[in-house]
């Protein structure tokens, strides 16, 4: 089957992986033929008020997930939101959810100050649990729902 894209990003923290984090790599996989995973490091993550799980353990359960797609993939540890996408020439585009989707604008910005292509945005729509509000690691870290979107 033909790709889209031959090079394909997306990133994120990817903490408490769910079912969102699954349907934004899934879409990576199925529209390229090549992809680019940016997982926030540790020290990004250390900001945050909360507590995320390691980096090496999040990428290890990307790692499970992605591998059964047999497509040409690499993991990258990220420092800040635009992780290498606004300087990699190979890449033709990005996926996003509603909520990281300014990043991708601001990504585009960039890329085009620096000569680069522009990235086609690949928007993904939320993933919904049982009680019809978007699926997240926030609300999976208070005890509302489990990874897929089922009340506790």
């Amino acid at each position: 089957m033909d790709k889209k894209y031959k090079k394909i990003a997306v990133g994120g923290t990817f903490d408490k992986f769910h079912r969102g984090h699954e349907k934004l790599l899934s879409t990576a996989f199925e529209m390229g033929e090549e992809v680019l995973i940016g997982v926030t490091s540790d020290n990004f993550e250390s900001k945050k008020v909360h507590e995320i799980e390691s980096y090496s353990f999040r990428i290890q359960r990307i790692d499970k997930f992605v591998s059964k797609y047999g497509i040409p993939y690499e993991i990258v540890e990220i420092f800040d939101a635009f992780g290498n996408a606004d300087k990699d020439s190979k890449l033709d585009a990005i996926v996003v959810s509603h909520e990281t989707e300014a990043n991708a604008l601001k990504i585009n910005e960039v890329r085009y100050d620096n000569g680069l292509n522009l990235l086609d945005i690949i928007i993904i729509d939320w993933v919904l649990a049982d009680d019809g509000i978007p699926i997240s690691s926030t609300r999976i870290r208070k005890g509302e729902i489990d990874k897929t979107g089922r009340f506790l």
